[in-house]
């Protein structure tokens, strides 16, 4: 469906549309595929909607048009299937083609764009970059969502409550966070390309919107590079509080193993059977290693756990 800006938005057939109005156009990939050639787009451009589809966003910028294939991950759910589309932009005309677009919120995005400006300010940059920032509207609150998520987890660590799918977890959102990063790098490439407008395809005086957004999706990236970083340190502090775990019972084995240890120099003398050892025949001899035994460990366990050795 085509949408033309005159002195109100109203939908427009193909064959009537005005290219001295800006036009906005929402198609499927298939019917795209009947209309391409009308507007003077290759079928070199269509190919290379259908075949680049899901392997990455990127550009190709051509004398009178330019067009940019983007796949858009949910920074909510950034595992669930990214929505893939076309964008196609001439002179006052931008087009939509949905190729993957399963929870319509490509088209939803379209549909709100066309009613962010007034039909008197309507320009063909403010347009596509409306288009593009309702695209990526909530991920702001996404990534605050994860620094909570994070700030959770390092509660767990300092707790102690940390369980043995913790590195699992923070694996995951190292994952999760590097795919959102490249699917930002990607479209700032993509508006960079855009912004040098070598077929003079925008108005000078308009490239500051394409600009304004750049900016925006590149604090988009930091930000996800201070969530990268926090989880790196999460993670090492989990290894350190590992290691402490593992000193502490190690620490906890050799003050046993201190505790009993004169026993088994006890064991060792009397087990020589020397002729002349007066407690073999002595009545209370065996009581006497017995107390003496108590005795031993029990000094020796106040002492460890006075030092906090226990």
């Amino acid at each position: 469906m085509f949408y033309q800006f005159e002195d109100e938005i109203t939908t427009i057939e193909l064959e009537a549309i005005n290219p001295h109005y800006i036009t906005a156009g929402y198609v499927t990939l298939n019917e795209f595929s009947g209309i391409y050639d009308s507007f003077g787009f290759s079928r070199f451009a269509f190919d290379y909607c259908k075949s680049n589809a899901g392997f990455g966003s990127s550009v190709e910028i051509y004398d009178d048009y330019s067009f940019a294939v983007l796949n858009i991950k949910n920074a909510e759910n950034v595992n669930e299937n990214m929505d893939s589309l076309a964008v196609f932009i001439k002179k006052n005309l931008l087009i939509v083609v949905d190729i993957s677009d399963n929870d319509c919120s490509v088209r939803d995005s379209f549909l709100n764009s066309l009613s962010r400006y007034s039909c008197i300010n309507i320009t063909l940059e403010k347009l596509l970059v409306g288009f593009l920032d309702d695209l990526i509207k909530k991920d702001k609150n996404a990534i605050k969502e994860s620094e909570f998520e994070i700030t959770k987890l390092e509660e767990l660590v300092l707790k102690n409550k940390a369980t043995d799918k913790f590195n699992f977890l923070l694996l995951n959102l190292k994952k999760e966070f590097l795919i959102l990063r490249n699917s930002y790098e990607q479209l700032i490439d993509i508006v960079s390309s855009l912004e040098d407008n070598d077929n003079e395809i925008f108005e000078d005086d308009d490239l500051r919107y394409l600009s304004n957004f750049k900016d925006k999706v590149k604090r988009l990236r930091e930000d996800i590079d201070m969530l990268r970083s926090s989880v790196s340190h999460l993670q090492d502090a989990y290894s350190s509080y590992l290691d402490l775990k593992t000193n502490h019972i190690m620490g906890v084995f050799t003050a046993v193993t201190t505790i009993f240890f004169p026993l088994t120099l006890v064991v060792g003398w009397y087990g020589m059977n020397f002729e002349n050892m007066p407690e073999l025949s002595w009545r209370f001899g065996y009581l006497f290693v017995i107390i003496v035994s108590i005795l031993v460990v029990s000094v020796l366990t106040i002492i460890m756990k006075k030092r906090k050795w226990l």
